[in-house]
């Protein structure tokens, strides 16, 4: 009872969140320009990078240089790279190999790309392959930032589901996000708070320059969290918002991809967590998981716990309200989107077990949470 009162008041503090509008930066047009180094650590990204390029080169001139940090590609991605370096001079690639041991990939690529970067831009924008960035994104991350004075926000992007296994599975992993830190829309000034997306993070340079840098992520499944969870630690506020259509991103092309790759870094355990991501899996399993399965079996063996009916059955209708609360998220829902909460049990399980496992594996490569001692 006193977990699922928690979950219902951070939906409650969390509903009237504020969000990124294409609005706020048409009526910044004629202010003064800020310049933005944009890195994109990419392995393998051939059949997926194309439309992240197209959208980064239609962004306006305050987006000064577009970093393609290589981490090793053996599918034609750095080819790719090289013919839209030739149309746009802003774009350029980076070799980042090889990896050293017991550094996560896309923390060094960062790491490579920062170190790489135009000391002169303000700004830094991290963005991942597989985002789809609309011409006016960065001038709207920028006049959000601006505007409310927050040195570093990411984006709730909006998904692209692929197929109806990853609309089954993707809304139960999603909604672990909601019910342990609320609505996007929030800014977060404790780290147990910290909500962040790696997928599109805007951050100012200097942030990275005497606070701390993506070195400081490289033991960690989570980079993205544990740098928010560190500058929110050193006293910077960070925001996490949605955008609407200013930014889509396809995840994972199939519900296996989703499965593993997704409950590895989701449980977002880190050596700042602490209790608080143990906490957040025992709200995911006995407020978002079990209520359904329990009120099934209650009704089915016609039990006479009323209160634990009534008790589990409102939480049953809370979690039916998060999932039309959350089909915003999506651009398109298939069918499959709408009985995402029967996955919810194997999720719990899945990401409390990924929380215990240190060791993991990732394209190949075999990455260890909080470093191999």
């Amino acid at each position: 009872m006193i977990l699922g009162a928690g979950v219902i008041w951070r939906l409650l503090r969390s509903a009237r969140g504020k969000r990124i509008s294409t609005c706020v930066a048409e009526r910044q047009e004629h202010e003064e320009q800020a310049s933005v180094s944009v890195l994109v650590p990419v392995l393998n990204e051939y059949n997926r990078l194309s439309p992240c390029l197209d959208g980064l080169l239609k962004q306006g001139a305050e987006v000064i240089e577009i970093l393609i940090i290589d981490g090793g590609s053996q599918d034609g991605t750095q080819d790719l790279v090289r013919t839209y370096a030739e149309r746009d001079d802003r774009v350029r690639l980076l070799d980042a190999t090889p990896v050293p041991a017991n550094w996560n990939g896309k923390a060094w690529g960062l790491q490579v790309g920062f170190l790489a970067s135009c000391p002169d831009a303000t700004w830094i924008l991290t963005m991942d392959a597989d985002v789809r960035p609309q011409p006016l994104l960065i001038p709207s991350l920028l006049a959000h930032a601006r505007h409310h004075q927050i040195p570093a926000l990411s984006v709730a992007t909006l998904q692209e589901v692929s197929s109806a296994g990853v609309g089954l599975l993707h809304p139960s992993l999603l909604t672990t996000l909601v019910y342990r830190f609320g609505i996007p829309g929030q800014v977060a000034r404790n780290i147990h708070n910290v909500q962040a997306n790696g997928q599109c993070f805007l951050l100012l340079r200097n942030l990275l320059t005497t606070c701390v840098d993506f070195a400081a992520t490289r033991h960690s499944l989570c980079e993205d969290i544990t740098l928010a969870r560190l500058l929110v630690a050193a006293g910077h506020a960070v925001g996490f918002y949605e955008a609407g259509d200013l930014v889509t991103a396809t995840m994972y092309s199939n519900w296996r991809e989703t499965w593993e790759n997704w409950t590895r870094s989701l449980p977002m355990h880190d050596h700042l967590a602490g209790l608080s991501s143990w906490l957040g899996w025992l709200e995911i399993a006995l407020v978002q998981a079990l209520p359904l399965p329990l009120c099934c079996l209650l009704v089915a063996g016609r039990a006479r716990f009323y209160s634990l009916l009534q008790l589990n059955a409102f939480l049953v209708v809370l979690r039916i309200g998060v999932l039309f609360g959350t089909s915003r998220a999506y651009q398109q829902r298939p069918w499959s989107y709408w009985v995402s909460p029967i996955c919810d049990g194997p999720v719990a399980l899945k990401l409390g077990l990924n929380a215990l496992r240190r060791r993991h594996i990732w394209r190949g490569r075999v990455l260890w949470r909080g470093g191999k001692e």
